[in-house]
């Protein structure tokens, strides 16, 4: 994969988007009360190119999120050299199991148990373990993905229980599409009131520290509403250019 479908983007411009991106990353913990280093940036790699990923890297980020397995299989050998993880946080079907058990460090879009049981025979071969978010569905779109919020307690006793190479380490969800900024924010305040109750119940071998939410267009508000991570592609890579 090169990058000749990207818009020019020197390394001065992505430095200067990432400082940016930090900068208000920040500012939001700041309004939160929160240290500005409790939220991590996952860099969402989908459609750029590996030139721009390893200028990326260079400014020191080394996970990266990516949609699709074959994605990453496309970018992880290039890449080989830096030492890079990379983070599935698309949809994923249980017929790519296989390709997210070798390459994927991590898994934020575990929604169902046929994906957990294909997971696991998958990564029992490889013999690995990896970290896991369970994605929830805050949103009423039919677009998004996700477990419905009250099936959540059920799912996360199954996964602990039969499922020992998933580590699970929190929750993933995608706000409403909207300008209305408190319908965003009562997606992003669910997940974290759910991830509150999870914890209340002491679900054996489940830890939930980790709340991924917010991207390019509302993580001030997911920090805001306690994300722990927000994933941001366009605010710092460019406008994506998908092909015709």
């Amino acid at each position: 994969m090169t990058d000749a479908t990207l818009l020019p983007c020197s390394d001065d411009t992505l430095a200067a988007r990432l400082a940016a991106i930090r900068a208000r990353m920040a500012a939001a913990c700041a309004r939160a009360g929160r240290p500005a280093d409790s939220v991590a940036l996952l860099p969402v790699s989908k459609t750029f190119g590996v030139d721009l990923i390893r200028q990326a890297a260079g400014l020191g980020l080394t996970r990266f999120g990516e949609n699709k397995t074959q994605e990453i299989r496309q970018k992880a050998d290039p890449l080989a050299d830096l030492g890079l993880q990379w983070v599935l946080i698309g949809h994923l079907q249980t017929n790519k199991a296989k390709e997210a058990a070798r390459d994927a460090a991590e898994v934020q879009s575990l929604d169902r148990l046929d994906l957990a049981q294909a997971l696991q025979r998958r990564l029992d071969l490889e013999g690995r373990a990896i970290d896991v978010l369970v994605q929830v569905k805050t949103s009423s779109e039919d677009s998004k993905s996700g477990l419905p919020p009250a099936d959540l307690a059920g799912f996360l006793r199954t996964v602990a229980r039969d499922y020992p190479t998933l580590r699970v380490k929190g929750l993933m969800t995608l706000a409403v599409n909207s300008d209305d900024p408190h319908a965003v924010r009562a997606c992003f305040r669910q997940l974290r009131q759910l991830r509150d109750t999870m914890r209340g119940a002491d679900i054996a071998g489940i830890e939930l520290d980790r709340l991924s939410m917010g991207m390019s267009g509302d993580f001030e508000l997911a920090i805001e509403e306690g994300s722990t991570e927000v994933r941001i592609g366009s605010a710092l890579f460019g406008a994506r250019h998908y092909p015709a």
